[in-house]
């Protein structure tokens, strides 16, 4: 059933942003022990939620929508997005299902390789019916994965809520993260990722991803090949050189911050709530954003990603508006 949560006035809550999508339990690699066996830690995961914790700790009110277990993980989950100041309203805790999980290695230089158990995972078994509307009704920005695209019910219930949340006047925000282990093959992936291109506003995919979404060989083609399908502002992340950000006006390279990387889990999430938090700062629509406007958001971005890959874990790290303020400032 939906929820329905006003205010004591009567008047319902606005969010600046609000993301829908998977919550899970990243299990992070730590090292070998004495009898040289793989030690994982808990940390709590799912880019959506990322998302919604980096522009919640810079100052956005922010909510996040999904479903998890009614396990140990879920309850744990949920206390973690309540201690980040995330409204949980819309986050679901079923008996039925498992919360996903998700291991995690990390190699020397902080690069992940991921194994899942989501089979299913409580994630996807999210009916539209369960939907908070007044969360989703009263959003600025909602912002999805492609995670929640992978399997029904889930699918149809990410495009009912886009649908609904565009016809509110929401700017749509949309990060593929392509996770292949998660997908029956390439082609499916490249179907399913591809069809929510058109409801979308902002866009943000990696390097490694832009042929995957575009059919184009390089960032630039590959950004402006997103804009002319109706994307409005596209950034493609660089890693450690920075991020390319497309508009109407065109495109240019914004270089990152040098760092002291120990894990890279997190960092293109971070980089999205730091921009999606300036977007939301800015009270424009994103045609009325200029390219020279975009590029500082980036900047600002980067800053915030640049701090979280120094520490362990993508929730845990998330910096503060102090922190990237001290870090732009170099």
């Amino acid at each position: 059933m939906a929820v329905n949560v006003t205010l004591g006035n009567g008047e319902n809550p606005r969010y600046d942003i609000t993301t829908f999508g998977e919550i899970l339990i990243d299990f992070t690699s730590q090292g070998l022990n004495e009898d040289g066996q793989m030690i994982f830690a808990r940390n709590p995961g799912g880019a959506p939620a990322n998302v919604a914790v980096a522009a919640g700790k810079l100052g956005a009110r922010t909510a996040f929508m999904g479903k998890a277990g009614k396990d140990m993980h879920g309850e744990f989950l949920r206390s973690v997005l309540n201690k980040e100041q995330v409204n949980t309203q819309g986050l679901i805790l079923d008996e039925k299902y498992f919360t996903t999980l998700a291991f995690v290695n990390i190699n020397e230089a902080g690069e992940r390789t991921f194994s899942f158990a989501r089979k299913p995972g409580a994630d996807t078994r999210i009916e539209k019916e369960e939907l908070s509307v007044d969360v989703l009704d009263y959003t600025n920005i909602f912002h999805v994965g492609s995670l929640s695209l992978t399997d029904q019910p889930a699918r149809d219930t990410t495009f009912y809520a886009v649908k609904r949340a565009k016809s509110n006047g929401s700017i749509i925000s949309y990060d593929p993260n392509y996770r292949a282990s998660l997908w029956e093959n390439e082609e499916t992936a490249k179907h399913h990722m591809r069809s929510l291109i058109p409801h979308v506003d902002i866009m943000k995919i990696s390097d490694e991803e832009v042929e995957l979404l575009t059919d184009c060989k390089n960032v630039q083609d590959g950004a402006k090949e997103l804009c002319r399908q109706g994307v409005k502002i596209a950034a493609v992340t660089l890693g450690s050189q920075g991020a390319y950000i497309h508009c109407k006006e065109g495109g240019c390279i914004v270089p990152g911050f040098a760092s002291h990387v120990v894990d890279t889990n997190g960092a293109g999430d971070s980089f999205w709530g730091g921009f999606l938090y300036k977007v939301s700062t800015s009270g424009k629509r994103p045609d009325e954003l200029s390219l020279e406007t975009l590029a500082e958001y980036v900047r600002f971005g980067n800053a915030v990603a640049s701090l979280c890959v120094e520490g362990r874990g993508a929730i845990p790290a998330m910096p503060d508006l102090l922190q990237v303020e001290k870090r732009l400032s170099l």
